[in-house]
């Protein structure tokens, strides 16, 4: 039996690739994005497929979100602020957006009885330096002066209310945290850094790495991604559960600038910016970031396995194309 899913923040990055496979798989797709972050190039391949239909407005709008919600099946919920960047520029608008809109989506989820996952993300850790992160752990957050943590401030009240309405309403919830994905699509202009790396080196311009480069990371394809959700649906043990979806290979920034420098045969000069001179004062790094896949492969006998390289050479190939 076909399923209608709405996914909102569909034409983002993650969003989009996830209509692709949903579309692909024979199933119905209702975008609502307001194209704050995303883009309606993202999602135009789809404009004349009968199975998938786009409405550009916010998940703010209470009367077109009931509408939408009453029509589906099963909700992904992904419209949010995305980036350091637009979160340090956009912080109310941003706070608003992932609160405010989180709850709109849920109360409604729990009003029509609507099985639904909601996107966080690694941020939510704060400042752990050690590894593997695991979703129990505790979290660490600096002062509420630096405007960065109200991002994972905020995603973390999403889980909460999440959590509490499957404890207190048995709505059928789960959260995922994403774990910097990457792959075509992605757009540098938000902070996401191997996209602004890729077009950086591809144009021969100074690689511009912020801070001193030793913060690592893990990178994730998005693909894998868009499987991990898909299976998530489908997995009745997930309901009222929080869901690393992340890759496993670690590495600095530093050496992601060399790395990405070499694959695209790059002259560029890699050059390093004061966090400062980039974000203002009161900025604060996550000096590390590597998640556990454990419960993941757990529930869902699937962790994201992409290698890094293939990841990069996908992204770089993207941008080729349109540069």
């Amino acid at each position: 039996m076909r399923m209608n899913i709405l996914v909102t923040g569909g034409a983002g990055f993650i969003g989009s690739h996830l209509c692709d496979y949903l579309i692909s798989k024979g199933e119905y797709v209702s975008v609502i994005d307001d194209l704050s972050t995303g883009f309606f190039e993202n999602i135009v391949h789809l404009q004349d497929n009968s199975r998938f239909q786009y409405i550009n407005d916010t998940i703010l709008n209470k009367d077109r979100m009931n509408s939408l919600v009453q029509q589906c099946d099963a909700i992904v919920h992904l419209a949010a602020a995305v980036g350091v960047k637009y979160v340090v520029e956009n912080p109310l608008a941003s706070i608003e957006t992932n609160i405010c809109g989180t709850e709109i989506v849920l109360n409604l989820a729990n009003k029509h009885k609507k099985k639904i996952l909601i996107a966080s993300t690694s941020e939510v850790y704060g400042k752990h330096m050690h590894a593997p992160l695991k979703e129990d752990d505790n979290l660490i957050y600096g002062p509420p002066t630096t405007m960065r943590w109200s991002y994972a401030a905020s995603k973390l009240i999403d889980e909460f209310t999440a959590l509490a309405y499957h404890r207190t309403k048995k709505l059928k919830v789960a959260v995922f945290r994403c774990f910097n994905t990457i792959g075509p699509r992605q757009t540098g202009i938000y902070g996401m850094v191997v996209p602004r790396f890729i077009q950086q080196a591809l144009r021969d311009e100074p690689i511009s790495v912020f801070g001193d480069g030793q913060q690592t990371r893990t990178f994730t394809y998005v693909g894998d991604v868009v499987e991990s959700i898909c299976r998530l649906m489908e997995c009745e043990k997930a309901i009222g559960e929080v869901i690393n979806i992340g890759g496993t290979e670690e590495i600095s920034i530093s050496e992601l600038a060399k790395r990405i420098k070499s694959l695209v045969g790059s002259n560029s000069e890699i050059i390093y910016i004061p966090y400062e001179q980039v974000y203002g004062k009161n900025f604060e790094d996550m000096m590390r970031r590597v998640p556990s896949s454990e419960k993941l492969n757990h529930l869902i006998d699937f962790v994201p396995q992409t290698p890094f390289d293939t990841i990069l050479e996908k992204t770089a190939e993207y941008f080729r194309s349109i540069i």
